[in-house]
């Protein structure tokens, strides 16, 4: 295969890059096949939190081209019986991670058709032998490395197992009643403090709500309620005045919650995951 030919490579972690892990990761991909390109998604995933590695593949990922190979390496269970696995999407990508809950978003919202446990008797570094605690560098890396540069095919990753295997996190789905309609915030934005609801935009308008209109917002944490106000909904947070909360369409079509020029969830001590429950009514 020639550079064109061969599968672009993106990592993401929660390694940050304090230190060597991510340069370490690149030079076994690089010592595999020096023409591989790699990108990165992001190093800054929140420690151990594998629900946001889930959410910023599916973030991210489908913007990518076909054929991408996109590792994920979000791993508190490193060196246990945890599965190390290849998963290829139902629109063409590839994902290199364990499989400890990483892969739920890409599952239940995009799709995968098949998924290999990495035969690590083969794809594994094999200089490293003695250690279990850099799996990112030794297995996923090195076998997205082999993978991409065509050293092995799909089937020599590993055996396959049922899609139904995936482990999975529960996500609970959004719903409309009535005037209202409820969801979870399902990630914090971690630069810009906005909170994402799981909402699709499309559902406020089953409720009577579009731009120019203004909504009643309710969030909670299990049963203690820490916003609760009425909120215009705009197409940008220019259309507000800064310091006021508005309710806009978040780049994967979701219903999201901004303070213009603020930063809601720290303001509010806004988190999120399936606690973290959003409540949507007209006004």
């Amino acid at each position: 295969m020639t550079r064109t030919d061969k599968p672009i490579l993106v990592f993401q972690s929660d390694f940050t890059y304090a230190e060597g892990a991510v340069s370490s990761m690149y030079g076994v991909v690089k010592s595999v096949d020096r023409e591989l390109e790699i990108f990165d998604g992001t190093h800054m995933i929140p420690r151990f939190d594998i629900w946001s590695a889930s959410y910023r593949l599916y973030q991210s990922m489908p913007f990518w081209p076909k054929g991408t190979i996109y590792v994920s390496v979000v791993d508190p269970g490193v060196g246990t019986s945890r599965r190390a696995c290849v998963a290829r999407t139902h629109d063409g990508h590839v994902i290199v991670t364990p499989d400890n809950g990483s892969l739920t978003h890409v599952l239940q919202r995009i799709g995968i058709d098949e998924v290999r446990e990495i035969d690590e008797r083969v794809n594994r570094y094999p200089f490293t032998r003695g250690t279990s605690v850099f799996a990112g560098r030794d297995v996923f890396g090195y076998t997205a490395a082999r993978l991409a540069s065509g050293i092995i095919d799909w089937e020599e990753v590993g055996p396959a197992y049922p899609v139904n295997q995936i482990v999975t996190y529960r996500i609970p789905s959004p719903s409309v009643a009535g005037q209202q309609a409820h969801g979870i915030i399902e990630i914090c934005d971690p630069n810009f403090g906005n909170a994402w609801s799981n909402m699709e935009w499309r559902m406020l308008a089953q409720i009577g709500l579009d731009f120019g209109s203004t909504a009643h917002v309710r969030i909670a944490h299990q049963d203690d309620t820490v916003f609760d106000q009425d909120v215009p909904l705009a197409r940008s947070f220019g259309h507000v005045p800064k310091g006021t909360p508005v309710l806009y369409c978040n780049e994967v079509m979701n219903a999201s919650l901004a303070l213009s020029q603020g930063d809601l969830c720290r303001t509010y001590g806004i988190g999120f995951g399936v606690d973290w429950t959003i409540e949507l009514a007209s006004r």
